[in-house]
């Protein structure tokens, strides 16, 4: 990126993980930045502290500090230096704490403990290798063990949106719509609440197969693949389908992958909550 710099600087008494997801997300709303995130990891002295903060130079560059510190006098000394060096701070862990110490009582330990592998990160593994096993149709697990089924025609972005809600700890099963092929009779005996079809505007669809047909060297040309007409066709002829499925269909022509993904989720959810009461 060419955009102006910007550091952001994790200080952190452990790994920096926390904070550096925060400043991912921060900077994912400053797009025309450049951003640079630099880990200060483990950081557990004050004078290890003040040999951080000492080398960071505002005058060069835009920054600010993120930082998640538990013992109390490391977390005001970074207040204190980042405020004599003219550098924004975010202390990201004592509002956390405050809020946790008002709602039980009792003052937090103030113990330096690595988070760790969170309870739901054997799920969500398990949830990516159930999107790759059960990617394009290929089928490896039963369809109904799915937590999401996706349908749509190719190139509509089944895939990509499959593994991001697999990342998300979502089994999701993906399975394309080919015009003139009958869909699996499976897919019309799973669960309906948790189908969900995706389309895409006919115009880009085009361009995204014109550039896959030149990746694969042109193999595809003649069949109408990336004809207009023939994609308006084959748009109606899924979206029969889908109808005849009673799936909700998701327009994902300018839906980044995680609004299609949270999309997705809520529609799931909500179905399911109406079919089973639960």
């Amino acid at each position: 990126m060419n955009g102006p710099p910007l550091e952001l600087h994790v200080v952190a008494d452990s790994t920096g993980d926390t904070a550096a997801r925060v400043a991912r997300a921060a900077a994912a709303q400053y797009a025309a930045y450049d951003v640079r995130i630099i880990r200060h990891p483990r950081i557990t002295s004050a004078a290890g502290l003040r040999a951080v903060i000492r080398a960071m130079d505002p005058t060069k560059h835009r920054m600010a500090v993120f930082s998640t510190v538990v013992d109390d006098e490391l977390r005001a000394l970074v207040a204190e230096l980042c405020a004599e060096r003219g550098i924004p701070h975010a202390d990201l862990l004592e509002p956390a704490l405050t809020a946790l110490q008002s709602a039980t009582g009792a003052a937090p330990e103030r113990v330096i403990r690595p988070v760790g592998v969170g309870e739901d990160y054997f799920k969500r593994i398990q949830a990516m290798e159930f999107a790759i096993a059960n990617d394009d149709g290929h089928l490896t697990n039963p369809l109904a063990q799915a937590d999401i089924v996706l349908i749509g025609v190719s190139r509509s972005g089944k895939t990509p949106l499959s593994m991001y809600l697999g990342y998300l700890g979502y089994r999701t099963s993906n399975i394309p719509l080919v015009r003139g092929i009958d869909p699996p009779d499976e897919l019309f005996a799973v669960d309906r609440w948790k189908i969900v079809g995706l389309t895409l505007d006919p115009e880009r669809l085009k361009e995204i197969r014109q550039k896959r047909v030149r990746a694969l060297g042109s193999l595809r040309q003649g069949d109408g693949y990336t004809e207009l007409i023939r994609i308006y066709e084959e748009l109606d002829e899924v979206g029969s389908i889908q109808r005849r499925l009673g799936c909700p269909v998701i327009d994902t022509t300018a839906l980044a992958l995680e609004e299609a993904a949270g999309r997705v989720i809520e529609i799931v959810e909500r179905r399911r909550e109406a079919a089973t009461g639960s």
